[in-house]
């Protein structure tokens, strides 16, 4: 940038000043606290190369006669167009810079009939530039995934939304006090908002200056700068809709042309004025000194996830994707509480947003509220079904809850989504050598390593295709020759899945043998003496594991079930039949299709019914455990039941459709 301000300065307007100028743009620029913005960003940082290699582009054809008779400047635009496609306003950049520095035209000379032989001759020398710039557009198009779009925003709505933006952003060069990792601008309803108003003014303004400071030779950095400016803007804030209405790394490439046109108009003037050098020295360090500054807090936002997310819900309180993330930034922490209400202040300004649905699924699995995070995957689902994250979430789901006939068609649209989807990949083949599904195992391994040939996981399942060798067989193969606790507490959790929970308590004991505090294999032991229905034992071991790892969510789910079930277990005994209300045998019913334990889910509600033969949510608690249980006759008449009690009863359609659907569907 030293390099490119100072050519610039030099071929406008020689003066002993012409050294210090550009370094004092560039440390503007490179302290200023958006630049900083963008660096921090580490999906902005195409922003960053884009930027590099236009003026990488500039110096070249500046500084080297053989790259420009070669046309040789053109090559970092090609490679800047592949880091993001804005590098392509290299071509009218370079149009005006040609006219305004090597031809010497103003712009008001484009229209003047006198001036149109050097008009022509500088279209002759950008029309390679701009035939450039257009192939590498449509290059980058043409390599763009299929499943990429333009946002469903109204183009006219954008655009003059635009028209203001232009001018906050010029307004951050100078005040970068609102700055916002993701704001929740809305769009223009109409041209007579004042906003749009004040954007027009702004615009006219500029371009008015630009055209007055191009008369003169010593004035056109400032005309070249404006007009990259707004050049630099077009791909963001013009008439292609992005899902943001403004992002403040989009000024990251902007603020070069906007930063020479300011820097080069103060000094302009400053010139009248050398005998005051040493008082600008003074404004200049504290001009430095305050972007530095502003940089420094901007950083200490971006420091982490928590204080970025917080820092936006502050500004942004509209912003349903700032309150997701933020959630998210909270459950990483365990700070659960806070990340709930996040992901409900999320849903509550956009209801039907999937990745919003997605994480708050993925929180209520964690929180061990298996049904109402099965809910919110669906809901995902139904709102974004292009999202290949989607399916593969639900599909994983699907797959820790042993429901893998269904675990695989999800993970399988994954895959028809996006091809290389590497997570998914890896579940469907753990699927398919749990099912000795030993072809498809083969077929999956195979296509994997065409993809990467050096994937060791994909290696692993190939050679268990071939030998045949379950999951089981492979990890107890691998303990023989080096056991560790962790690879005992894998093999626990293969007994579960197995439903071996006798062989899952044995390997977990054995983990615990070489690690004492191994809370996760007391969790093991806790989770399979709930499934043997000994809570005692379940208990034992679930507050060992919460003494040794105190915020061990999933154990602390555990040790409350099976309280829960002793209780129940206690109030149902021949002792206490009389104890046990309908409405306390629902509830212990739906703790147990939480677990997965659908038999004695179903056994629970028939108990309630005894009490209470009418009780409709009882039937319909028995028809989603039948649905899971693939007994859809079953399921299809006991909803049936409930909706003759209770025709409105809204969770027994649902569940009655279900249960339709799922008895429609072809056998595997």
């Amino acid at each position: 940038m030293y390099f490119f301000y100072g050519h610039i300065a030099n071929i406008s307007h020689k003066n002993t000043w012409n050294h210090y100028i550009p370094i004092i743009a560039v440390a503007c620029y490179l302290l200023h606290p958006v630049s900083a913005e963008t660096i921090n960003y580490i999906s902005a940082r195409s922003d960053l190369q884009s930027t590099f290699f236009v003026i990488l582009g500039f110096i070249l054809y500046m500084y080297s006669p053989f790259c420009k008779k070669n046309y040789l400047y053109l090559l970092p635009i090609g490679i800047g167009a592949m880091a993001k496609p804005t590098t392509i306003m290299f071509a009218p950049m370079f149009f005006f810079y040609v006219l305004l520095f090597e031809e010497n035209m103003s712009l008001l000379q484009i229209f003047q009939k006198n001036h149109f032989p050097h008009l022509w001759s500088v279209i002759k020398r950008s029309l390679p530039a701009f035939l450039f710039c257009v192939f590498m557009y449509l290059f980058t198009s043409y390599m763009n995934s299929p499943t990429f779009y333009i946002e469903d925003i109204p183009r006219w709505q954008y655009l003059i939304t635009q028209v203001y933006i232009h001018f906050y952003y010029f307004t951050a060069l100078f005040l970068p006090i609102h700055l916002n990792a993701d704001t929740d601008w809305a769009l223009l309803d109409n041209i007579w908002d004042i906003h749009f108003l004040i954007g027009i003014a702004f615009i006219l303004t500029m371009l008015y200056t630009a055209f007055i400071c191009s008369k003169e030779a010593k004035y056109r950095p400032i005309s070249f700068g404006i007009l990259w400016f707004f050049l630099a803007l077009i791909p963001t804030s013009s008439i292609i809709p992005l899902s943001e209405v403004m992002n403040d790394h989009r000024m990251f490439f902007p603020f070069v042309g906007l930063m020479l046109s300011v820097c080069w108009a103060i000094s302009m003037y400053l010139l009248k004025y050398n005998h005051l050098a040493k008082i600008y020295l003074v404004g200049i360090f504290l001009i430095l000194a305050g972007l530095g500054y502003g940089t420094f807090q901007r950083n200490e936002v971006w420091h982490s996830q928590s204080s970025l997310w917080k820092d936006v819900t502050i500004k942004s309180p509209n912003n349903a994707r700032g309150w997701m993330n933020y959630g998210r930034s909270q459950m990483a922490l365990n700070h659960n509480k806070e990340a709930e209400r996040s992901f409900q202040k999320a849903l509550k300004i956009a209801p039907n947003y999937a990745y919003i649905n997605l994480n708050m699924a993925v929180f209520q699995e964690k929180m061990g509220d298996l049904v109402n995070a099965e809910k919110y995957y669906k809901n995902a689902l139904a709102n974004g079904r292009i999202y290949p994250d989607v399916w593969y979430h639900y599909g994983s789901f699907l797959n820790r809850m042993g429901r893998y006939d269904e675990a695989i068609v999800h993970l399988n649209e994954v895959l028809k989504l996006s091809s290389a989807y590497q997570l998914a990949r890896y579940d469907l083949m753990s699927i398919y050598q749990g099912n000795s599904q030993w072809d498809k195992l083969q077929a999956l391994a195979e296509s994997t390593l065409k993809l990467q040939p050096n994937d060791a996981t994909a290696k692993l399942y190939l050679s268990a295709s071939k030998q045949k060798t379950g999951k089981i067989e492979r990890l107890l193969a691998d303990i023989t020759q080096n056991p560790t606790p962790e690879k005992y507490l894998d093999l626990s959790l293969l007994y579960s899945r197995a439903e071996q929970h006798e062989a899952s308590i044995d390997a977990a004991q054995k983990a615990i043998t070489l690690k004492p505090n191994y809370a996760e294999a007391y969790n093991n032991i806790c989770y399979a003496y709930l499934s043997l229905q000994k809570y005692e034992q379940a208990i034992a071991a679930g507050e060992k594991a919460i003494q040794l790892k105190p915020d061990f969510e999933l154990a602390k789910n555990n040790l409350k079930a099976a309280k829960s079930y002793k209780d129940a277990l206690t109030a149902t005994g021949e002792n206490g039949k009389n104890q046990a209300t309908p409405a306390f045998l629902l509830e212990q019913s739906l703790k147990y299709y939480n677990q997965g334990l659908f038999e004695k889910c179903i056994e629970t509600c028939n108990q309630a019914l005894t009490i209470k033969p009418d009780y409709a949510e009882a039937y319909s608690n028995i028809c989603a455990a039948y649905i899971q249980l693939k007994q859809y006759d079953k399921a299809i008449a006991a909803c049936n039941h409930a909706l003759r009690i209770a025709p409105q009863y809204e969770l027994a359609k649902n569940n009655l459709n279900w249960a339709k659907r799922e008895k429609a569907k072809p056998a595997n």
